[in-house]
């Protein structure tokens, strides 16, 4: 269903992206931001389910600007891995700038929306405080959202918890659903930390289609 393309962010740096159209008129733009796994086989699936839910979406390599065409397993290798480069190799700056970019290729289909998994979660965060071409944007178990609770979102934005997520544990929850009371806050009972794919230990089926169905809402009323 898709193709990788090329965008062009605003210091000239080129990076590729994962771009899937529906079959008719889009409703609007999702902006796909990757797990600290690159754009593998798995988020190309979630960009194309999108398509199919009448969106064009597009999911940038944000790795780009470390190493091409990073793509990892959900091992511990892949993990150290992508830690190392999300975390370590990285300017944040940088990122939100190439998110930017990437919601300015999407708005020829009408309003932009950003949807992040894991490290992508976070992102989905930031850019709802910090960039100005969104209209709203979902997080999925973004780790460390509750360590930038000084930002505050410009677009309306929800966010999706696993219970029993080890990296995200429920007090931090908590402390975020106290900061931004107007945020969806979505806590899945004994749903693990990467629920939403298909492609880990940790899937959950159950969790995964009630986040889905409510994102798809979200998505729906602001887009």
């Amino acid at each position: 269903m898709g193709e990788t393309i090329s965008i062009t962010s605003s210091d000239g740096f080129e990076f590729n992206a994962y771009k899937a159209l529906p079959s008719g008129d889009a409703k609007g733009g999702i902006l796909v931001i990757q797990e600290i796994f690159g754009v593998n086989p798995h988020i190309r699936e979630v960009a194309d389910g999108y398509a199919s839910q009448g969106y064009a979406a597009i999911a940038p390599a944000i790795f780009d600007r470390v190493e091409k065409g990073v793509e990892l397993n959900y091992d511990d290798d892949g993990m150290q891995r992508g830690i190392e480069i999300a975390f370590n190799g990285l300017e944040m700056s940088n990122t939100l700038q190439d998110l930017a970019a990437t919601a300015a290729a999407l708005q020829p289909y009408g309003k932009v929306g950003a949807v992040g998994y894991c490290f992508g979660g976070l992102l989905a965060y930031l850019a709802a405080c910090q960039l100005d071409n969104l209209s709203c944007s979902v997080g999925y178990y973004g780790g460390g959202i509750v360590n930038a609770l000084d930002q505050e979102p410009k677009v309306p934005l929800m966010l999706h918890f696993g219970e029993i997520d080890s990296h995200i544990p429920l007090d931090e929850v908590e402390k975020i659903k106290a900061a931004k009371p107007n945020v969806p806050v979505h806590i899945y009972e004994g749903a693990d930390h990467g629920f939403n794919c298909s492609h880990r230990p940790s899937y959950n089926e159950a969790a995964a289609a009630l986040a889905l169905k409510r994102t798809l809402a979200f998505l729906a009323k602001h887009l």
